[in-house]
């Protein structure tokens, strides 16, 4: 029997999966609720490490805007200075073609990632207003995204 909640996308890191670039996760347990009563399927999801990027991993921060590196202007680097553009690129186009694939409209994302934020994000080793990566190509394609910052009891 198939499951009749409706599906969206959530980073694993907030469903406790240790994926965050130190390792760690941040597990939300407040999300769990509310997905479960808003009747929605988490369909777990970490772009940096789909994009190929290991766990634990190095730091790393976009050089301008999310829409600067979809469109090419920009690079994602590691605080060593190691390009990660195309890790962080093929994670979203992940991110994108595992919303195509389950039907998914929305999705709830790590707040203050690289990839995944929403409201705030790294850009040159500062936290700033601004999407990630992950975000900027969900949005463009129509994928409603709230950002979350994760580890509510």
């Amino acid at each position: 029997m198939s499951d009749p909640r409706l599906p969206v996308l959530v980073s694993a890191c907030l469903l406790g999966r240790e994926c965050r670039y130190d390792g760690r996760h941040n597990r939300d347990s407040a999300l769990e609720r509310e997905l479960d009563a808003r009747g929605e399927r988490a369909v777990p999801f970490c772009p940096e490490e789909h994009g190929g990027l290991g766990t634990p991993r190095p730091a790393a921060w976009l050089e301008a805007s999310a829409a600067d590196v979809l469109d090419g202007r920009a690079r994602v680097v590691t605080d060593a200075g190691i390009d990660v553009t195309a890790q962080f690129r093929d994670g979203a186009e992940g991110a994108l073609a595992t919303c195509v694939a389950h039907g998914i409209a929305k999705a709830y994302l790590k707040e203050r990632s690289p990839s995944c934020g929403s409201r705030n994000t790294h850009v040159a080793g500062a936290l700033v207003a601004g999407r990630g990566v992950t975000v900027e190509l969900l949005e463009r394609n129509g994928v409603r995204v709230s950002g979350v910052e994760g580890r509510r009891e």
